[in-house]
Protein backbone atom coordinates (compact mmCIF):
# COMPACT_ATOMS: atom_id res chain seq x y z
CA UNK A 1 0.00 0.00 0.00
CA UNK A 2 1.25 3.30 -0.95
CA UNK A 3 1.46 6.41 1.13
CA UNK A 4 -1.06 8.26 -1.12
CA UNK A 5 -3.31 5.47 -0.66
CA UNK A 6 -2.73 5.35 2.97
CA UNK A 7 -3.26 8.79 3.51
CA UNK A 8 -6.15 8.98 1.22
CA UNK A 9 -8.12 6.13 3.25
CA UNK A 10 -7.23 7.89 6.65
CA UNK A 11 -9.05 11.30 4.96
CA UNK A 12 -11.63 9.33 4.08
CA UNK A 13 -12.42 7.59 7.52
CA UNK A 14 -12.21 11.11 8.95
CA UNK A 15 -14.55 12.71 6.55
CA UNK A 16 -17.48 9.75 7.20
CA UNK A 17 -16.37 10.56 11.19
CA UNK A 18 -16.90 14.34 10.93
CA UNK A 19 -19.97 13.83 8.10
CA UNK A 20 -21.87 10.72 8.04
CA UNK A 21 -23.35 9.45 5.11
CA UNK A 22 -24.40 12.46 2.13
CA UNK A 23 -28.62 12.78 2.42
CA UNK A 24 -28.26 12.88 -1.28
CA UNK A 25 -26.50 11.11 -4.29
CA UNK A 26 -25.46 8.46 -1.70
CA UNK A 27 -23.28 6.51 -3.84
CA UNK A 28 -24.06 3.06 -2.54
CA UNK A 29 -27.98 4.29 -3.66
CA UNK A 30 -26.80 5.42 -7.03
CA UNK A 31 -25.35 2.08 -7.47
CA UNK A 32 -28.39 -0.01 -6.26
CA UNK A 33 -30.90 2.06 -8.65
CA UNK A 34 -28.58 0.99 -11.34
CA UNK A 35 -28.38 -2.71 -10.25
CA UNK A 36 -32.51 -2.35 -10.05
CA UNK A 37 -33.15 -0.85 -13.40
CA UNK A 38 -30.83 -4.03 -15.41
CA UNK A 39 -32.17 -6.42 -12.82
CA UNK A 40 -35.33 -5.77 -15.09
CA UNK A 41 -33.64 -6.80 -18.41
CA UNK A 42 -31.37 -9.68 -16.54
CA UNK A 43 -33.74 -11.52 -14.08
CA UNK A 44 -34.66 -15.10 -14.58
CA UNK A 45 -35.35 -17.73 -11.66
CA UNK A 46 -31.75 -19.11 -12.60
CA UNK A 47 -28.58 -19.30 -11.05
CA UNK A 48 -26.76 -18.36 -14.36
CA UNK A 49 -29.00 -15.45 -14.74
CA UNK A 50 -27.64 -14.52 -10.88
CA UNK A 51 -24.39 -14.92 -12.17
CA UNK A 52 -24.61 -12.49 -15.30
CA UNK A 53 -26.01 -10.16 -13.13
CA UNK A 54 -23.70 -9.61 -10.62
CA UNK A 55 -20.61 -10.00 -12.90
CA UNK A 56 -21.77 -7.16 -15.18
CA UNK A 57 -22.67 -4.98 -12.53
CA UNK A 58 -19.04 -5.85 -10.53
CA UNK A 59 -17.18 -5.65 -13.74
CA UNK A 60 -17.94 -2.73 -15.13
CA UNK A 61 -17.54 -1.12 -11.37
CA UNK A 62 -13.93 -2.57 -11.15
CA UNK A 63 -12.91 -1.65 -14.72
CA UNK A 64 -14.16 1.94 -13.75
CA UNK A 65 -12.13 1.66 -10.83
CA UNK A 66 -9.06 0.56 -12.20
CA UNK A 67 -9.49 3.29 -15.08
CA UNK A 68 -9.89 6.16 -12.26
CA UNK A 69 -6.66 4.85 -10.15
CA UNK A 70 -4.60 4.25 -13.05
CA UNK A 71 -5.28 8.26 -13.89
CA UNK A 72 -5.13 9.10 -10.66
CA UNK A 73 -1.65 7.02 -10.29
CA UNK A 74 -0.25 9.01 -13.72
CA UNK A 75 -0.72 12.92 -11.96
CA UNK A 76 0.98 11.35 -8.76
CA UNK A 77 0.33 10.66 -4.79
CA UNK A 78 -1.85 13.51 -3.96
CA UNK A 79 -4.41 12.65 -6.92
CA UNK A 80 -4.16 9.18 -5.69
CA UNK A 81 -5.10 10.18 -1.91
CA UNK A 82 -7.78 12.61 -3.18
CA UNK A 83 -9.17 9.81 -5.27
CA UNK A 84 -8.80 7.36 -2.78
CA UNK A 85 -10.48 9.56 0.18
CA UNK A 86 -13.50 9.85 -2.07
CA UNK A 87 -14.05 6.35 -2.63
CA UNK A 88 -13.20 5.75 1.29
CA UNK A 89 -16.05 8.20 2.33
CA UNK A 90 -18.65 7.12 -0.08
CA UNK A 91 -17.98 2.88 0.96
CA UNK A 92 -18.30 4.32 4.69
CA UNK A 93 -21.24 3.96 6.92
CA UNK A 94 -19.80 3.20 10.39
CA UNK A 95 -20.86 6.68 11.63
CA UNK A 96 -24.61 7.17 10.38
CA UNK A 97 -24.50 3.71 11.81
CA UNK A 98 -23.86 4.90 15.31
CA UNK A 99 -26.24 7.47 15.44
CA UNK A 100 -28.85 5.35 14.41
CA UNK A 101 -27.90 2.68 16.58
CA UNK A 102 -27.60 5.25 19.62
CA UNK A 103 -30.73 6.76 18.74
CA UNK A 104 -32.40 3.36 18.70
CA UNK A 105 -31.19 2.42 22.33
CA UNK A 106 -32.32 6.06 23.89
CA UNK A 107 -36.10 4.96 22.17
CA UNK A 108 -35.74 1.89 23.17
CA UNK A 109 -34.40 2.32 26.82
CA UNK A 110 -37.19 5.63 26.93
CA UNK A 111 -40.17 3.09 26.35
CA UNK A 112 -41.14 5.02 22.89
CA UNK A 113 -41.42 1.83 20.76
CA UNK A 114 -43.87 3.34 18.53
CA UNK A 115 -40.80 5.79 17.42
CA UNK A 116 -38.42 2.86 17.61
CA UNK A 117 -40.84 1.06 14.70
CA UNK A 118 -40.46 4.19 12.95
CA UNK A 119 -36.50 3.81 13.03
CA UNK A 120 -36.18 0.33 12.35
CA UNK A 121 -36.02 -0.16 8.78
CA UNK A 122 -33.03 2.73 9.03
CA UNK A 123 -30.99 -0.31 10.61
CA UNK A 124 -32.11 -3.50 9.00
CA UNK A 125 -35.54 -4.78 6.34
CA UNK A 126 -37.42 -6.65 8.96
CA UNK A 127 -41.10 -5.84 9.31
CA UNK A 128 -41.53 -3.36 12.53
CA UNK A 129 -44.79 -4.23 13.03
CA UNK A 130 -43.83 -7.23 13.74
CA UNK A 131 -41.86 -7.07 16.64
CA UNK A 132 -42.23 -6.20 20.16
CA UNK A 133 -39.88 -4.99 22.17
CA UNK A 134 -37.12 -7.46 23.08
CA UNK A 135 -37.63 -8.22 19.03
CA UNK A 136 -37.20 -4.54 18.66
CA UNK A 137 -33.71 -5.05 20.58
CA UNK A 138 -32.56 -8.35 18.92
CA UNK A 139 -33.11 -7.19 15.46
CA UNK A 140 -31.21 -3.89 16.23
CA UNK A 141 -27.91 -5.34 17.48
CA UNK A 142 -27.87 -7.93 14.87
CA UNK A 143 -27.89 -4.87 12.53
CA UNK A 144 -25.47 -2.94 14.41
CA UNK A 145 -23.40 -6.22 14.50
CA UNK A 146 -23.64 -6.88 11.05
CA UNK A 147 -23.15 -3.43 9.38
CA UNK A 148 -20.18 -3.07 12.11
CA UNK A 149 -18.32 -5.65 10.00
CA UNK A 150 -20.10 -4.85 6.18
CA UNK A 151 -19.76 -1.05 6.08
CA UNK A 152 -16.64 -0.25 8.32
CA UNK A 153 -14.30 -2.98 8.67
CA UNK A 154 -14.32 -4.46 5.54
CA UNK A 155 -14.63 -1.54 3.26
CA UNK A 156 -11.07 -0.65 5.38
CA UNK A 157 -9.75 -3.61 4.54
CA UNK A 158 -10.66 -4.12 1.41
CA UNK A 159 -9.19 -0.78 0.33
CA UNK A 160 -6.00 -1.20 2.15
CA UNK A 161 -5.37 -4.31 0.46
CA UNK A 162 -6.64 -3.54 -3.37
CA UNK A 163 -6.98 0.09 -3.42
CA UNK A 164 -10.18 1.77 -5.14
CA UNK A 165 -10.56 -0.94 -7.74
CA UNK A 166 -11.05 -3.84 -4.47
CA UNK A 167 -12.86 -1.42 -2.37
CA UNK A 168 -15.66 -0.31 -4.58
CA UNK A 169 -15.86 -4.14 -5.37
CA UNK A 170 -16.46 -5.26 -2.00
CA UNK A 171 -19.27 -2.79 -1.28
CA UNK A 172 -21.15 -3.37 -4.83
CA UNK A 173 -20.89 -6.98 -3.80
CA UNK A 174 -22.39 -6.04 -0.50
CA UNK A 175 -24.91 -4.37 -1.84
CA UNK A 176 -26.31 -6.85 -4.13
CA UNK A 177 -26.10 -9.80 -0.96
CA UNK A 178 -28.88 -6.81 0.54
CA UNK A 179 -30.69 -6.43 -2.51
CA UNK A 180 -30.89 -9.82 -4.19
CA UNK A 181 -28.92 -12.68 -1.83
CA UNK A 182 -31.39 -13.29 0.58
CA UNK A 183 -34.32 -17.10 0.55
CA UNK A 184 -37.31 -15.62 -1.21
CA UNK A 185 -39.10 -17.52 -3.82
CA UNK A 186 -38.05 -14.42 -6.42
CA UNK A 187 -34.22 -14.53 -5.18
CA UNK A 188 -33.62 -18.18 -4.19
CA UNK A 189 -31.32 -18.87 -7.63
CA UNK A 190 -30.70 -15.73 -9.17
CA UNK A 191 -29.35 -13.93 -5.64
CA UNK A 192 -27.31 -16.63 -5.12
CA UNK A 193 -23.63 -15.64 -7.40
CA UNK A 194 -24.53 -12.40 -4.74
CA UNK A 195 -24.71 -14.26 -1.76
CA UNK A 196 -22.15 -16.25 -2.10
CA UNK A 197 -19.30 -13.90 -3.26
CA UNK A 198 -20.06 -11.55 -0.57
CA UNK A 199 -19.84 -14.09 2.15
CA UNK A 200 -16.13 -15.19 0.57
CA UNK A 201 -15.44 -11.32 0.54
CA UNK A 202 -16.60 -10.78 3.96
CA UNK A 203 -14.72 -13.84 5.26
CA UNK A 204 -11.94 -11.93 7.13
CA UNK A 205 -13.43 -9.03 7.99
CA UNK A 206 -16.20 -10.08 9.65
CA UNK A 207 -13.80 -12.58 11.96
CA UNK A 208 -11.39 -9.22 12.10
CA UNK A 209 -14.76 -7.11 13.53
CA UNK A 210 -15.22 -10.27 15.90
CA UNK A 211 -11.91 -9.38 17.63
CA UNK A 212 -11.84 -5.99 17.71
CA UNK A 213 -15.04 -5.93 19.45
CA UNK A 214 -13.95 -8.03 21.76
CA UNK A 215 -10.64 -6.64 22.34
CA UNK A 216 -12.52 -3.44 22.74
CA UNK A 217 -14.79 -5.33 25.24
CA UNK A 218 -11.50 -6.72 27.26
CA UNK A 219 -9.94 -3.35 27.36
CA UNK A 220 -12.64 -1.60 28.35
CA UNK A 221 -13.28 -3.69 31.58
CA UNK A 222 -9.45 -3.64 32.37
CA UNK A 223 -9.62 -0.14 31.79
CA UNK A 224 -12.47 0.38 33.94
CA UNK A 225 -11.02 -1.69 37.02
CA UNK A 226 -7.77 0.59 36.60
CA UNK A 227 -9.22 3.59 36.69
CA UNK A 228 -11.15 2.95 40.14
CA UNK A 229 -8.29 1.06 41.48
CA UNK A 230 -6.16 4.26 40.85
CA UNK A 231 -8.85 6.50 42.28
CA UNK A 232 -9.10 4.34 45.15
CA UNK A 233 -5.12 4.55 45.79
CA UNK A 234 -5.05 8.34 45.09
CA UNK A 235 -7.42 9.24 47.65
CA UNK A 236 -5.30 6.84 50.04
CA UNK A 237 -2.30 8.82 49.55
CA UNK A 238 -4.67 11.97 49.45
CA UNK A 239 -5.90 11.30 52.86
CA UNK A 240 -1.96 10.79 54.29
CA UNK A 241 -1.17 14.41 52.38
CA UNK A 242 -2.04 17.18 54.88
CA UNK A 243 -0.18 19.40 52.02
CA UNK A 244 -2.15 18.38 49.54
CA UNK A 245 -5.47 20.81 48.12
CA UNK A 246 -8.87 19.77 49.35
CA UNK A 247 -11.18 21.71 46.39
CA UNK A 248 -12.07 19.72 43.65
CA UNK A 249 -12.35 16.49 45.80
CA UNK A 250 -13.07 12.47 43.25
CA UNK A 251 -12.48 15.43 40.56
CA UNK A 252 -8.63 16.02 41.65
CA UNK A 253 -8.42 12.45 42.12
CA UNK A 254 -10.13 11.38 39.04
CA UNK A 255 -7.96 13.63 36.63
CA UNK A 256 -4.80 12.48 37.99
CA UNK A 257 -5.68 8.98 37.20
CA UNK A 258 -7.00 9.52 33.73
CA UNK A 259 -3.58 11.20 33.06
CA UNK A 260 -1.92 7.67 33.48
CA UNK A 261 -4.16 5.95 30.64
CA UNK A 262 -4.98 9.20 28.68
CA UNK A 263 -3.80 7.48 25.14
CA UNK A 264 -5.46 4.67 25.67
CA UNK A 265 -8.75 5.92 26.87
CA UNK A 266 -8.99 7.32 23.25
CA UNK A 267 -8.98 4.08 22.15
CA UNK A 268 -12.36 3.02 23.69
CA UNK A 269 -13.44 6.24 24.89
CA UNK A 270 -16.86 5.38 24.41
CA UNK A 271 -17.07 2.29 26.29
CA UNK A 272 -15.30 3.30 29.17
CA UNK A 273 -17.12 6.69 29.65
CA UNK A 274 -20.20 4.09 29.45
CA UNK A 275 -18.57 2.17 31.88
CA UNK A 276 -17.34 4.93 33.97
CA UNK A 277 -20.46 7.03 34.42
Amino acid sequence: MCLGTAAGIAAGYLADVALGDPRHGHPVALFGACAARLERVTYSDDRRAGVFHTGVLLGALAAAAMAGEGAARRRGPAWVAASTAVATFGALGGTSLTRTGARMADLLAGDDVDAARRLLPSLCGRDPAALNVDGLVRASVESVAENTSDAQVAPLLWAAVGGVPALLVYRGANTLDAMIGHHSPRYERFGWAAAKLDDALNAVAARLAGVLVAFEDVMARELHLFLRQSIEEEKDNDARDPDLPRDGGDHFVLRRARRKVAPALKIVRGKVVQRIG
